[in-house]
């Protein structure tokens, strides 16, 4: 990931006296061309690094710079140490060498004093961690997989991906990648993997391809009132789609499948109508009334 590996070069430079574009990109991996783009993007962040040619050149930070008391304070690193260590559980061996690089930088990270105030819980269940690390080494070798998944609709299919990226959002690990099945690029919700396998074959990236999200081939657009009781979560779970009229909140929103929609707007009780569409309308009740015929005979009323 471009964030860690240009983290890893100012730690590389804050350390060494001068290291080659050639040391550079052999440490991370990556072509000389990138380690020339890395240091650029790091220049433009407002680190001088110093470029020398010849059999003695390479890039070093300018005399007089000091990093760790002209950008960061204790309290910044903490926040990019904790981050690192929520990646730990899924990310093993890439996210520890950055925290030890840091820990080397600022030693107060491991008194535990400052680091201790911030929690990033990024990790992952036992079954996910046993594909999250896998997928990361797959990414980063550009080796195709073959999973097998389960849409939110239950359908489960056997897909060949090239996976690009790994990324976490709102409480889960995503894929994304091109599905060969499909001819475009998918996100794929790790949890939903059942069966992983990395094949020996390596891809080109694809340079130009359409995103759609495997969790967002069936989009569906609602209008929502909400009771003014349920006003905090409902500004939590719809952030900048909340409008204010006095006697309830109103939402549009999309939902990326009509099940996860069913399911928010039951979560919600007596709190929330539906006021569009028809069909969803519809659904919901035909929903309630399958939840109303489990408890018939059983002496409820």
């Amino acid at each position: 990931m471009k964030l860690d590996r240009m983290l890893g070069i100012t730690v590389e430079l804050m350390t060494k006296r001068r290291v080659t574009a050639t040391e550079l990109a052999a440490r991370f991996e990556v072509s000389i061309r990138t380690i020339y783009r890395d240091v650029e993007l790091i220049n433009q962040a407002g680190i001088p690094i110093a470029s020398y040619t010849g059999t003695v050149g390479g890039f070093e930070l300018m005399n007089g710079f000091f990093i760790t008391k002209q950008h960061f304070s204790i309290d910044d690193f903490s926040v990019i140490y904790n981050l690192l260590k929520g990646m730990e559980g899924a990310m093993g061996g890439k996210s520890t060498s950055l925290m030890h690089k840091l820990t080397s930088v600022q030693p107060a990270l491991l008194n535990g004093g400052h680091h201790d105030k911030i929690i990033f819980d990024m990790s992952t269940s036992a079954n996910e961690k046993a594909i999250v690390h896998p997928l990361f080494q797959a990414i980063h070798q550009t080796r195709k997989i073959t999973i097998s998944y389960t849409s939110t609709s239950g359908t489960l299919t056997e897909r060949q991906v090239e996976p690009i990226i790994l990324y976490w959002e709102r409480g889960a690990w995503y894929l994304e990648g091109y599905c060969l099945l499909r001819k475009a690029k998918r996100i794929f919700r790790v949890s939903r993997i059942t069966q992983f396998e990395v094949s020996d074959d390596q891809f080109l990236p694809r340079k130009a391809y359409n995103l759609l999200a495997e969790e967002e081939v069936q989009g569906t657009q609602v209008h929502l009132h909400f009771d003014l009781k349920a006003q905090p979560r409902v500004l939590e779970q719809f952030q900048g789609e909340c409008i204010h009229r006095g006697d309830h909140i109103e939402v549009h929103t999309d939902f990326y499948s009509r099940e996860y929609a069913i399911s928010i707007i039951l979560s919600f009780g007596s709190k929330v109508k539906i006021i569009a569409p028809d069909d969803l309308m519809k659904d919901f009740i035909r929903q309630l009334k399958q939840i109303q015929n489990q408890y018939e005979g059983e002496g409820i009323t």
